[in-house]
């Protein structure tokens, strides 16, 4: 039977950061739900279509496949059979994402491609509503979250980093409204599962953070 893990929390908690580092250390897949929809938010942005457009978003949604393959250990998302790595990360597609998740014809599209994935592999999954929605029987479930101020510094140094420029208090600005946007939507908003572990990391580092969730996962098996 495959063993699933559910890593839920807001934007900027370092749900991708830990998930990727455990799954390697476990040998589990590591399936990051928010890349699918930051695939498909890269889609609609490419063909005019604005947030706000629901039902532009409904009909065209059903134009972007998205796919997973596994290359050398490393998730590659595919667009219509494109490599879409390199160009899901902005913040205008994560904003995009963030509202496009929101439409029930994009959760639909995506939600049996990660279930099936979990069914059939040892998965560490990560997302919104992986514990409560999409793998609501794992095994372990962990919402991991930080306060805005840390979660915006910490986007902010990534993006430095990688040489783009940027305004960290316009990152802390768009951390809240994604909070408040996933915190309220109707369909499956991020909430902590009634069954997860609840861990806050302002103050941990990321092995400290990483350790932890394997001394859970261990504890299960």
């Amino acid at each position: 039977m495959a063993f699933n893990v559910a890593i839920d929390g807001p934007a900027g908690a370092g749900k991708s950061t830990i998930a990727k580092s455990v799954a390697a250390e476990l040998n589990f897949i590591y399936v990051d739900t928010g890349a699918m929809y930051r695939a498909i938010a890269l889609y609609l942005i490419r063909n005019g279509i604005k947030a706000d457009e629901n039902a532009k978003i409904s009909e065209k949604c059903k134009e972007a496949q998205v796919s997973i393959q596994y290359v050398d250990g490393k998730q590659v998302v595919l667009l219509n059979g494109e490599d879409v790595n390199p160009y899901i990360r902005t913040e205008e597609v994560g904003n995009m994402a963030s509202a496009s998740s929101t439409n029930p014809d994009v959760r639909a599209q995506l939600l049996d491609l990660q279930r099936d994935l979990a069914a059939k592999n040892d998965v560490i999954m990560d997302g919104r509503d992986i514990g409560t929605n999409i793998l609501p029987g794992a095994q372990v479930k962990i919402y991991l979250t930080a306060s805005i101020e840390v979660r915006a510094k910490r986007r902010y140094n990534e993006l430095i980093a990688k040489g783009m420029e940027c305004d960290l208090k316009e990152i802390e600005k768009d951390i809240a409204e994604r909070d408040e946007r996933d915190m309220n939507r109707e369909i499956a908003p991020l909430k902590q599962a009634e069954d997860a572990v609840f861990l806050d990391t302002s103050d941990m580092g990321i092995e400290e953070v990483k350790n932890t969730i394997i001394d859970l996962i261990r504890s299960k098996q």
